[in-house]
């Protein structure tokens, strides 16, 4: 009859487990104006179509706000975590730059 106690018991912590928190299909709020351009990308827009050669890439990093730039080639995954402090860089198949944004 012990063994029957101890097995509710668990099971009702198990359950109880289960409850609160937040839905997991919630997404979290859009960052603000403010954030979306934290690394400094919109004063960078003039690099568009420019070539992503490691002395482009240099310039970008020391002119952005960005405490680090990530580089996106065609097709690569990424992760989708959002930080604010980064910097962006997404060339095409040429090798030229076709986006610069925060996140």
């Amino acid at each position: 009859m012990n063994k029957r106690v101890l097995g509710s018991a668990v099971a009702v912590f198990m359950l109880a487990g289960c409850t609160g928190g937040p839905a997991p299909d919630e997404a979290p709020p859009p960052p603000s104006k403010s954030q979306r351009d934290a690394c400094g990308a919109e004063a960078l827009q003039g690099y568009l179509g420019q070539r992503a050669t490691e002395r482009t890439l240099a310039r970008l990093e020391t002119q952005s706000d960005a405490e680090r730039v990530r580089v996106i080639g065609p097709n690569q995954a990424v992760t989708m975590d959002y930080r604010a402090d980064r910097l962006n860089v997404k060339f095409d198949d040429q090798d030229n730059i076709v986006e610069l944004t925060c996140g």
